[in-house]
């Protein structure tokens, strides 16, 4: 029997992708774990796997088609000449054609919208209309560039050269640093602190919980998560002229494997005891060492932690994930066992103080409390 195989959700705040690579035809025999397409949004880019073994029946979007998160992308049945059902596909759909108020009008102005891309519950489209919809789809004003448009506009330098496409992960990456860019106001504190007091308290914690690996990053990260429950602006970003304050913690860690870098993300950690949190990073990164990380386990960081000290990198300034106000950057030990704990914030959503007491909480071991550091 032919079942369809559904377009995912990117991220929370996006209700429709944009179909960018299709890998499959109609007849193609596909095993379950097999990439068949890559969706993206303005922010990130992802890829879509079979979810099981086939042939691919048919395929309903057009390329660069915006189609709806949940919609059916494609049919997969056990044989090729399987009929698929008939029943409608969506493709993502205008909004109203009503009229926009004054302020919506100049609201519209503002992000670069139409009023045929909201959609409209009376005769006239509405202010609260639009920033509702500015608010579900993280809307950009319109002097900011999309990804496509910049490569669109992007000047050929005078140099010759071959130019080569670009891996899923490098997009991501395109657009991670774009976001920045685009979006955020982004600034770097730092501060010293006792790396030798966090040695000592994650050797205890590893003999206590009888741990293979070291665990002193997972812990710097709980710490992280401990320290955001108890402050929330540090668990927030910006839309239109609003603060979103998230209502999960989705700790974005990152992990190199080989030359990729991922971001892994341990989502809901807030809810999370120190050891379920340990444990759930170590899946995580052994996953994203054999490169098998889920759509789902790349996405959606709410705030991020990254350390550079397997390099013996004793400083550096990571860049913000999208949609994040806070990354947190451990670097190794200088001499003495002194260490600097470095944070890039979001100035529109934290002041320098708050980045800083952050961190300064973040490095104090005799601040945690027996939850977390058991």
């Amino acid at each position: 029997m032919p079942s369809p195989l559904h377009t995912p959700r990117v991220n929370n705040n996006d209700d429709v992708v944009r179909l960018i690579r299709i890998h499959v035809k109609a007849g193609d025999a596909v095993d379950a774990g097999d990439i068949v397409a890559e969706v993206e949004t303005e922010k990130a880019s992802y890829t879509v796997e079979a979810e099981r073994s086939g042939f691919v029946l048919a395929v309903i979007p057009k390329l660069e088609a915006m189609i709806e998160v949940g919609s059916v992308l494609m049919w997969i049945g056990a044989t090729p000449d399987e009929p698929i059902p008939a029943v409608q596909h969506a493709v993502a759909s205008g909004g109203s054609t009503a009229e926009p108020t004054v302020k919506a009008a100049q609201l519209l102005a503002k992000y670069g919208l139409q009023a045929s891309d909201v959609p409209a519950a009376g005769g006239r489209l509405t202010a609260k209309e639009v920033e509702d919809y500015v608010s579900r789809n993280a809307a950009a004003p319109r002097d900011v560039q999309s990804p496509a448009e910049l490569v669109a506009t992007a000047s050929i330098p005078d140099a010759a050269g071959t130019f080569e496409d670009l891996t899923t992960n490098e997009r991501g990456m395109l657009r991670t640093v774009l976001w920045q860019r685009q979006h955020a106001v982004p600034g770097y504190v730092e501060l010293e602190y006792d790396a030798a007091a966090w040695d000592r308290a994650a050797a205890e914690y590893q003999k206590q919980e009888r741990l293979l690996m070291n665990p002193l990053l997972a812990l710097m990260a709980y710490r992280l998560v401990t320290v955001v429950k108890q402050h929330r602006r540090l668990n927030a970003t910006i839309v239109g002229e609003r603060r979103l304050v998230y209502d999960t913690i989705n700790v974005g860690f990152t992990v190199q494997s080989d030359t990729t870098l991922y971001l892994a993300i341990v989502r809901d950690a807030g809810r999370m005891t120190c050891r379920e949190f340990v444990d759930r990073l170590a899946q995580l990164q052994r996953s994203a060492m054999a490169h098998r990380l889920r759509n789902e386990e790349t996405s959606g960081a709410t705030v991020a932690f990254t350390s550079m000290a397997r390099w013996n990198v004793t400083r550096h300034i990571p860049v913000l994930p999208p949609n994040t106000a806070l990354t947190v950057a451990h670097a190794a030990s200088s001499f003495g066992g002194r260490a600097a704990l470095g944070a890039t914030y979001d100035h529109r959503v934290l002041t320098g103080f708050e980045a800083l007491a952050a961190l300064s909480e973040i490095s104090r071991v005799e601040s945690m409390d027996e939850q977390s550091v058991r």
